[in-house]
């Protein structure tokens, strides 16, 4: 079996088809201001007319990129419904490009055809809230001179007949007719929010996900536009629009059972719009051309702050690309390789099963402090005969809820009822599933769950693989998959009840987790520590009950892995779960097809993802249970708390288990910059020296500015911020020998050249205030870090820190790269990445730019299960 999967390897790593993402934030537009607007943009704005009374406001809107503001209202009147259906006092909120059309002087703001709306399914409405009206640009017009009708404009040519509101994009390729199929935008990738509720109080909240050029091309955000010699970056709008009560004449409806409320980009409802001007950061790179690019690789916790620092560096002619990369991977380079450059890192070189660290100097410098996250957006559906108290908090988001280690086990091993999707059907449990016919359908109804969550008794939720009956996880090796299950294991019940020892309740493990071998079918005990991906070991395939469909579906497809830990935050804040879950009969041929992000008002997403992630796309995060027994959130204090337990040789870490202070978040993790000086020429040891000084001062300083520490992220402590600074300036002044040193120095390199090159030398903690032959920087950095933070950096997992290298113009693009004509020589690049005799995917390949080559296996599921 060792040798197929060797071969299955090869196979795999020649015949893969690689994407290229070369996208790139660069450096900093000037911060805008503007009167009335708080730190980070934050914006009130009253309404009009009918909707005077209403207060709409939007907490950032400068210093944009890809990521989640908050809109919240008051003063509104409370939404009604006419049965499922979204009746009246709702909000429409879209995005919008283009300068102001000059219809509501008041109140500036762009033209209606320049906005991204009108997405929503154009099949398979059964149980969408809209009418076909407000949630598309379609309108009628009445010629009925009492009554202006919907549009004055684009239904009069066809009087009481449906019309559309055309969409034109930056590219002037204007789409008249069948908009809700325009090439540009769709169900999936549209940030429109069609319905939002106005709560019993008058108040409601949106987290809205904003798109910059590289998400949404159409309309160009961020894109550099010159004006007048000037170049800027392309501004954009928000626009809100409330419906209300009056019907399309101005007039009370007669019929208040079932309202029409229109389109909202309609001239009608157009009229009461309230547009919000939107400032972002730069899509593209400006650095000087022919700039040496330094590459820098690894872990995804690091990389939003990187992408920020890069903005900062660049100007002064540093460049330094960055691909995302497996911590395990990019130890294992670094350690084959040690001109590949600089690696971000939890754990030392040689930490991992089966390695070892390399010969020689290995300098450590810690730049990040941040951690791994159970992100969520779940919102309340109350079952029927709920309290008065939880009815009025329909379709609100949860704000928090409390896991323990054993209710992660629980997510991570598939053990829910419905997690095998059809396995358990009435009281029928299909063969070798008997263990599951007992179980709770999925977290929300585990007596466990609700017992730390006592209001999701009274909550109702769609139990199915792509609610809460798993956690949406990544595919690949890392660090950040590592803690969480050291975090499960270091946890009694946890480890009881992988071991098949059944709950409180009578719960079982799913037994093809459990570390019992005797219980486990594959005959081999499952070993949580000693594992850092996320696997999916059951074999269950079925034809999912109720879809009529002629394919089978595996739990690969009932629980799709995402890209990356940002991936994950992505489609969680859309609430997607990625299951095609519909079957399309006609299709050719017939096939799954997903059916969109979850519906308004029930959504039920729940990830694996990192903070800065997190708090970039606005998800809630769970308090998760530490060593101390409390439940903990993610945020500055907590993560800075467990940074202080951090111990080891070489590279102090913090582990689960160590975090033993009440406060700390036991998911926490250091990430520290590792480079092989003896293999490094002396300009590219000068240059991430910069970069460390860098990343020690003012990239310890949090704030809205590009260049400094993203939201999601804490100031690393004073002494550890010393202790880069001394790597730094030990790196510069490295004069030990190496084939690449550049410098003259001899071949082979010195564990001893140069004070303060060991900087993860025995018995470092986590304060760096011991360290073998480290330097002391007097006086420390000069920076002030604060505990505030608002700016996110930019896309930091599709696209390098910087870009493209100076020779290659920065564009929006992404390059599909054909390999199928190079199978041998992939398959021979392939073999070094594989990590020797296991292949860690997804496969990514750096390639010069600091662009990365991601090769994803297209295998048969049973060849998949080989590997």
């Amino acid at each position: 079996m060792k040798s197929v999967r060797r071969v299955l390897t090869r196979i795999v790593a020649g015949a893969a088809v690689g994407a290229l993402a070369g996208l790139a934030v660069a450096q900093a537009a000037p911060p805008a201001t503007a009167a009335g607007t708080g730190a980070a943009g934050s914006v009130t704005v009253s309404g009009r007319g009918e909707f005077k009374d209403m207060r709409f406001t939007v907490d950032q809107t400068t210093h944009l990129t890809s990521q989640a503001i908050t809109v919240s209202w008051s003063g509104g009147t409370p939404t009604t419904f006419a049965g499922t259906l979204f009746n009246t006092d709702f909000v429409q909120i879209m995005q919008c490009w283009g300068d102001d059309d000059g219809t509501v002087p008041a109140n500036p703001g762009p033209s209606r055809t320049q906005c991204q709306y009108g997405g929503s399914p154009t099949t398979d409405r059964g149980s969408w809230p809209g009418n076909d009206y407000d949630d598309t640009r379609r309108v009628f017009y009445s010629a009925d001179p009492t009554n202006y009708g919907q549009d004055n404009r684009y239904g009069a040519a066809n009087p009481n007949a449906p019309g559309e509101v055309p969409f034109k994009p930056v590219s002037g390729d204007t789409v008249t007719g069948n908009t809700q199929n325009n090439p540009y935008f769709n169900r999936n990738t549209t940030n429109e929010v069609d319905f939002a509720r106005t709560g019993a109080d008058g108040t409601g909240q949106e987290f809205f996900e904003v798109q910059t050029a590289n998400e949404a091309p159409h309309l160009g955000c961020g894109a550099p536009v010159t004006t007048g010699g000037t170049t800027k970056p392309r501004d954009c709008w928000l626009v809100i629009v409330p419906q209300g009560r009056l019907d399309l004449d101005g007039k009370p409806y007669a019929d208040r059972s079932q309202v029409n409320a229109g389109s909202p980009v309609s001239s009608t409802n157009w009229q009461n719009r309230v547009a919000i001007p939107l400032r972002f950061n730069p899509v593209g790179t400006n650095c000087a051309l022919g700039s040496a690019e330094r590459p820098t690789a690894g872990s995804e916790l690091a990389a939003d702050a990187m992408t920020s620092w890069q903005s900062a560096l660049c100007p002064s002619g540093k460049v330094y690309g960055y691909t995302e990369l497996g911590e395990p991977d990019a130890r294992a380079r670094l350690t084959n390789d040690g001109s590949s450059g600089l690696a971000f890192t939890t754990r030392a070189l040689g930490a991992d099963a089966g390695t070892a660290a390399p010969s020689g100097t290995t300098s450590y410098a810690p730049v990040a402090l941040s951690g791994t996250v159970i992100g969520f957006t779940v919102e309340r559906r109350p079952k029927a005969g709920a309290p008065e108290s939880v009815e009025r908090l329909a379709g609100t988001k949860v704000e928090s809820i409390d896991l323990t280690p054993r209710l992660v086990a629980k997510l991570l091993t598939e053990s829910y009822r419905n997690s095998p999707w059809g396995a358990v059907i009435g009281s029928t449990a299909a063969q070798g599933y008997g263990w599951a016919k007992n179980n709770p359908a999925g977290l929300a109804t585990d007596p466990e769950f609700v017992e730390l969550n006592p209001e999701f008794a009274h909550l109702s939720v769609a139990e199915t693989p792509a609610t809460d009956t798993d956690l949406l996880t990544s595919l690949g090796h890392s660090d950040s998959a590592r803690a969480l299950w050291q975090w499960v294991v270091a946890d009694k019940d946890a480890r009881q009840f992988l071991s098949g020892v059944s709950d409180d309740w009578g719960m079982r493990v799913n037994p093809y987790y459990s570390t019992n071998a005797d219980l486990n079918p594959t005959g081999a005990a499952f070993t949580p520590s000693a594992t850092d991906d996320f696997p999916k070991s059951d074999p269950w395939c079925t034809i999912p009950p109720g879809t009529g469909a002629t394919q089978r579906q595996c739990m690969i497809d009932f629980h799709p892995y995402v890209d990356d830990l940002h991936a994950g935050a992505l489609h969680t804040r859309r609430a997607d779960g990625l299951w095609k879950s519909a079957w399309d009969p006609l299709a050719s041929p017939p096939a799954f097809k997903s059916p969109g992000p979850q519906t308004v008002g029930s959504r039920f997403v729940i990830t694996v993802t990192d903070a800065a992630s997190a708090t970039r796309y606005g998800l809630q995060r769970a308090r998760l249970r530490n060593t101390a027994g409390k439940f903990v959130a993610p945020d500055t204090a907590s993560l800075t708390a467990a940074a202080a337990s951090a111990s080891g040789k070489g590279v102090a870490e913090i582990t689960p288990a160590g975090a033993t202070a009440e406060g700390a978040y036991p998911l926490a993790q250091l990430v520290y910059a590792a480079a092989r000086p003896a293999d490094l020429e002396a300009a590219a040891r000068k240059d991430y020296a910069a970069l460390l000084r860098y990343a020690a001062g003012d990239g310890q300083v949090s704030g809205a500015d590009p260049g400094r520490l993203p939201a999601g992220y804490a100031p690393l402590p004073k002494k550890l911020r010393e202790r880069t600074t001394a790597a730094a300036e030990a790196l510069a002044a490295y004069r030990g020998g190496g084939s690449g040193s550049g410098d003259g120095g001899s071949t082979g390199g010195s564990s001893g050249g140069g004070a303060g090159t060991d900087t993860g030398a025995a018995g470092t903690t986590a304060d760096g205030s011991t360290g073998s032959g480290t330097a002391t920087a007097a006086g420390g950095t000069g920076a002030s870090p604060s505990a505030s933070a608002s700016y996110d950096g930019g896309d930091a997992v599709r696209t390098t820190a910087l870009g493209t290298t100076p020779a290659d113009p920065a564009n929006a693009l992404r390059y599909a790269v054909p390999v199928g004509a190079a199978l041998g020589a992939a398959a021979a690049a392939g073999a070094p990445f594989a990590g020797g005799g296991r292949l860690r995917l997804p496969l990514r390949v750096p390639l010069p730019g600091g662009r990365t080559v991601t090769l994803l296996p297209a295998l048969p599921r049973r060849l998949r299960r080989l590997l």
